[in-house]
């Protein structure tokens, strides 16, 4: 479809990339997208290493219609997407004067932890550092501001937060032809149904059908996730496939999004 918008991840963090944390922003960020009609294309997870973020994300925010980051814009020392994404756009590193009024309230008025308020520090305060000239996206978790930059929503990586902040990031959007999907999950193995899946996807070219196999035994079995913009078309792709799992004596089981 032209004019559909279009998105990519990029996620930071040496986390992640070390297997200490399992990310589960990709899925949620994706599930977000595709409900307003932006194709998400592209997910890169990088390390907190300053070149890394400057080049991924110069690389990508000129093919995308949007880039969204997660991650490193806390208060810590290897907290630097912030910093990088400055260098990448060339604007200065400045302390953003909404961001600390936002931070001094929060802190000075309202946080307490074991019976004590939580001091303002420096470290706390760094969160207010960003490139010059960026919109800011509420943080109604914690309350640490993100940012927007031209076409990149600089998140937080803990989920619960990021979901918050993702809320004030959705209607700034161009909006799309939303993507609706339909599960089909069966015993059948899926060599078996290779065949005739082909010819299914052959016959409605304007869905995607992916086919994901799964061995826990004694459940094994496979997966067939039905993904496109027209709910009819959807529909009667998830009918022909249930009604191929039958024939080969497999019991369907239908996670139906539409």
């Amino acid at each position: 479809m032209t004019n559909q918008p279009t998105a990519a991840i990029i996620i930071i963090g040496n986390e992640i990339l070390s297997g200490r944390t399992q990310d589960t922003n990709i899925a949620y960020i994706g599930k977000k997208l595709a409900a307003i009609g932006v194709d998400l294309l592209e997910v890169r997870v990088i390390p907190d290493e300053e070149d890394r973020i400057i080049n991924t994300v110069n690389d990508v925010r000129c093919s995308y219609t949007y880039v969204l980051t997660t991650g490193g814009i806390g208060a810590t020392h290897d907290d630097i997407t912030a910093a990088s994404i400055a260098k990448a756009f060339d604007r200065p590193f400045v302390e953003n004067q909404e961001a600390l009024k936002i931070l001094e309230e929060h802190y000075n008025d309202t946080l307490w932890h074991h019976g004590s308020q939580v001091s303002f520090n420096e470290s706390r305060r760094r969160m207010a550092m960003m490139p010059k000239g960026v919109t800011l996206i509420e943080n109604p978790v914690s309350k640490a501001p993100a940012f927007q930059i031209e076409n990149v929503f600089v998140l937080a990586g803990m989920p619960s937060v990021m979901q918050g902040m993702l809320e004030y990031v959705l209607p700034r959007l161009e909006t799309g032809k939303p993507f609706y999907y339909n599960t089909v999950t069966s015993n059948v193995l899926e060599g078996t149904i290779a065949e005739k899946l082909t010819e299914i996807q052959n016959q409605y070219p304007e869905v995607s059908i992916g086919s994901y196999p799964f061995y826990k035994v004694p459940d094994i079995g496979t997966s067939l996730v039905i993904r496109g913009q027209d709910k009819d078309i959807i529909i009667q792709a998830t009918e022909d496939i249930i009604a191929m799992v039958k024939s080969f004596g497999g019991i369907p089981t239908i996670e139906r999004q539409i």
